[in-house]
């Protein structure tokens, strides 16, 4: 199995379980909280599945009709992940407030406060490890999935303070916890969603990648300059275009040989996928 794989498939299997105990602990209970966190796990299970698909597709290799490849599936799955976890933040904020409004109480037991710490420890497990594998892979989908985790994590910690509040007193302990759960995940959607607006769009990358680009550029024997650098995304690389200056003596073969090897040593950096190396001649063509 690909190492991008297996959080993925713990993701879909860890949420799918702690959902469907959240929930029947919730329905037992009357928890709105319970069970908006238990739909926060499924829509977690739902993205996850999502997400292989989205993993598998966007590393085939290039082919007639996708000529660079496929790396542009990534974000663009990813982009559905958030909307989906956004629909799924005014479903619970909707049901959360009808409640408020409503001054519904339930009676806070010992097995709702275990489900929900169970729920935080298990779920900060799988954000570190998802997190850690989708950085070292520079996955979007992993990374997006482990903020998802994340987000679960903080929302069941507003779920044990709406137990708090219920034991005190507040009636609508229960249904504000779920209000607040709404909140993570609908700051969590709009975040996966204006992240991947970038990669789709093409969006340049920050200064010091294109600083980084341009000294390797200029680290390879035979370079006198670079200039008309241009960086953007395709998917969660960059493409990118660059212009090099050679001395006017040097041969044909020497000026080819020289942008290889700048081709070669920027496409050795992890952020980049493919460079286009133009030769101008210094006092000629620059």
């Amino acid at each position: 199995m690909r190492e991008e794989y297996r959080p993925i498939v713990v993701s879909i299997v860890g949420n799918t379980i702690l959902g469907i105990i959240k929930i029947l602990v919730g329905l037992l209970y009357s928890s709105i909280a319970l069970i908006s966190d238990g739909i926060h796990s499924f829509s977690d299970t739902l993205t996850s599945i999502i997400g292989l698909i989205g993993v598998k597709i966007s590393k085939k290799p290039p082919d007639r009709s996708h000529p660079f490849g496929h790396s542009r599936f990534e974000p663009l799955f990813a982009f559905f992940m958030g909307e989906l976890l956004l629909i799924v933040a005014y479903e619970i904020a909707r049901d959360s407030l009808e409640r408020i409004i409503h001054g519904t109480r339930i009676e806070v037991t010992p097995l709702m406060v275990g489900v929900a710490v169970l729920s935080i420890l298990v779920k900060e497990g799988m954000t570190r490890y998802t997190l850690a594998v989708g950085k070292k892979t520079n996955n979007q989908i992993l990374i997006a999935d482990a903020y998802h985790h994340r987000s679960d994590v903080l929302s069941t910690i507003a779920v044990l303070f709406g137990f708090g509040l219920e034991k005190v007193g507040i009636s609508f302990g229960d249904a504000l916890a779920g209000f607040i759960v709404a909140l993570f995940v609908g700051k969590v959607a709009v975040e996966i969603i204006l992240e991947n607006v970038h990669y789709l769009t093409g969006k340049a990358p920050p200064y010091e990648i294109c600083r980084r680009i341009e000294e390797v550029a200029k680290s390879v024997p035979g370079v006198l300059g670079v200039h008309d650098l241009r960086a953007h995304y395709v998917g969660n690389r960059l493409h990118v275009e660059l212009h090099i200056e050679v001395p006017p003596e040097m041969t044909l073969k020497e000026a080819h040989d020289i942008s290889e090897e700048v081709k070669k040593k920027i496409e050795e950096l992890p952020e980049v996928e493919v460079a286009f190396v133009h030769v101008d001649i210094r006092g000629v063509t620059s």
